[in-house]
């Protein structure tokens, strides 16, 4: 789970396997797999890094957080 902020600063928690796309609009739109859509106040960069020290955290292989800034930065990319 990682911590964040919506844009009139209400703190809420995500689940951070369940994030499947961040966007950049440009507020920050985290779409999660099972249709929540969440617009936060940090940007993609800060919710990738969080997701990012939440799977070093819980032990998940670096391959799979390359992947995860991979997807992030071609999702950025095709827009």
């Amino acid at each position: 789970m990682i911590t964040l902020h919506r844009l009139n600063g209400q703190v809420i928690t995500v689940n951070a396997e369940l994030i499947e796309t961040i966007e950049s609009t440009p507020d920050t739109i985290i779409r999660l797999v099972n249709g929540h859509r969440y617009i936060v106040a940090e940007t993609m960069e800060q919710v990738v890094e969080l997701v990012v020290e939440y799977r070093r955290r819980m032990g998940i292989p670096s391959f799979l957080r390359e992947e995860l800034i991979s997807r992030t930065v071609e999702n950025e990319e095709s827009r």
